[in-house]
């Protein structure tokens, strides 16, 4: 009775914050200081929870798993799960989003020089299919992902446009393109470098993520848009899949027994070198308070005048160096695992926002030493025949924290092979089976995970279980689902 009287009021006091999260317009009109909020705090779309189901699904004492009421919301059936952390912080700072989206010729008009050397015929069709799936992983706030979320695949989609003519006349082939649009045999010698269908698809999402993170900069200025995120992209694109990460959330793929895995963690001790670069090319960023080079220990003022092992931004072993007053002060990157942190502050390096953080009493920015740019990795779906229980992971770092890839894998394997052949029904089962996992269940010395009874993760946890097989057989019309995102999307 006790429990459910706290969960009463917890869940009364979700309302309360989540009313709070959200100012009303004419407060910025009237010259209130703080400025308005430019998205109302709320859950992905494809969830569709009313007001009081958002409050529900913050209560960071029963903390609910929260799974798609209707699955055709999401592309392919795919699997989604969530749940909010332990008292981290007071809303869930995790988004997610998915959708079918439409490549469109925005240069329909125009007529195409077809003659030899001078163009490209376009085919019959004039629209692309795609479809999208991210995951934003927030931070000092939920402002900046929920933005992303709605508002990145029209960035995303903006891009594609732009070289529409050249992934429309694209094969499943590996066809190379010169800037202009030329193909021409790789033997005819020219002085434009040769590009292919698949470097394009790329340097459109490393552009899109740049762009976005400067849109949500500009934001900064108008809006109340707190903190930062972390970004997960996956695109299904011309028979290959894409996945963009900037930060530390994960992708695998899970095929038979194997497990493939698809993005890099980016975390402070994973970029210390680049991190050094950037501090070793404009030492004004440390502002006289941090040292960039790393040693084998922390430097202290006893340790002056002695040997001790360091290593910088050019160096993936160590050497030694006598200790100077420089070598005194905190390090750029400090702590092991989990626990690193740039410039003492933060323990992500690439994503979107915290333009106005600061290290604590000073003028020191964080923002100069991080990265929007993602990585991007290719899988051609193409190189074998991917069965239904072929699938593509994707979760915050929440998941990762308390579960291996291998695990992961096997816990899905587990639900998919328990449910019939062409059950819709399983990739949810496994989404949800997996935030089951890794939150596990609370008892008196906390959350402990049902396996293993060790500590389950207390962090804001969001899946996605993606079935390979869909892309690889779907044709234009079958691209459209039941979702009712199916329709084209303009940026």
């Amino acid at each position: 009775m006790n429990r459910f009287r706290q969960a009463v009021n917890n869940v009364m006091a979700n309302v309360a914050t989540i009313q709070q999260s959200g100012l009303h317009r004419d407060k910025a009109i009237e010259g209130d200081p703080q400025k308005e909020e430019k998205y109302e705090y709320s859950r992905a779309e494809f969830l569709q929870l009313s007001y009081e189901e958002v409050a529900i699904a913050t209560d960071i004492i029963i903390r609910p798993i929260m799974v798609p009421r209707d699955l055709s919301k999401i592309p392919w059936y795919s699997g989604y799960a969530e749940v909010v952390n332990a008292g981290k912080s007071k809303l869930n700072e995790d988004q997610a989003a998915s959708r079918h989206m439409f490549i469109n010729n925005k240069h329909r008009e125009k007529t195409l020089d077809t003659s030899p050397g001078n163009g490209l015929p376009i085919k019959d069709f004039d629209q692309i299919p795609l479809t999208y799936f991210a995951i934003f992983d927030g931070h000092a706030g939920p402002g900046v992902s929920l933005m992303s979320s709605r508002v990145l695949h029209t960035r995303v989609l903006a891009k594609f446009e732009s070289v529409y003519d050249l992934l429309a006349n694209s094969s499943l082939e590996q066809r190379q393109f010169t800037r202009s649009g030329d193909q021409r045999p790789n033997k005819w010698p020219f002085n434009e470098k040769e590009v292919s269908v698949e470097s394009l698809v790329v340097g459109a999402l490393e552009s899109a993520f740049v762009e976005m993170d400067e849109q949500v900069r500009k934001e900064k200025l108008d809006y109340h848009v707190p903190g930062g995120c972390t970004v997960l992209v996956a695109i299904f694109l011309l028979g290959k899949l894409y996945v963009a990460n900037a930060g530390d959330s994960r992708a695998i793929i899970s095929r038979e027994d194997k497990v493939i895995p698809m993005s890099t963690d980016f975390t402070p001790l994973s970029e210390r070198q680049r991190l050094q670069m950037v501090a070793s090319t404009n030492p004004q960023l440390l502002g006289s308070e941090f040292c960039p080079l790393e040693f084998q220990k922390r430097v202290q003022r006893k340790d002056l005048g002695k040997t001790l092992m360091y290593r910088d931004q050019n160096m993936t072993g160590w050497a030694f160096k006598e200790v100077t007053e420089e070598d005194v002060k905190f390090p750029l990157v400090y702590g092991e695992g989990k626990k690193a942190r740039v410039l003492a502050t933060i323990g992500v390096t690439r994503g979107f926002g915290d333009h106005e953080l600061k290290v604590h009493g000073t003028d020191v920015y964080i923002k100069p030493f991080l990265s929007p740019v993602p990585e991007v990795k290719v899988y051609n779906l193409f190189d074998r025949d991917n069965s239904e229980d072929d699938v593509l992971i994707m979760a915050s770092d929440g998941l990762w924290d308390v579960l291996s890839n291998d695990r992961v894998a096997e816990v899905v394997r587990e639900v998919l092979n328990s449910f019939p052949p062409n059950d819709y029904k399983k990739y949810a089962s496994a989404a949800q089976e997996l935030i089951m996992a890794a939150r596990g269940v609370l008892r008196i010395n906390g959350w402990r995970t049902l396996k293993e009874n060790k500590s389950g993760s207390g962090d804001d946890i969001t899946v996605f279980v993606i079935p390979l097989n869909k892309h690889t057989s779907m044709d234009r019309q079958s691209s459209m689902t039941e979702s009712h995102d199916a329709s084209p999307i303009s940026s």
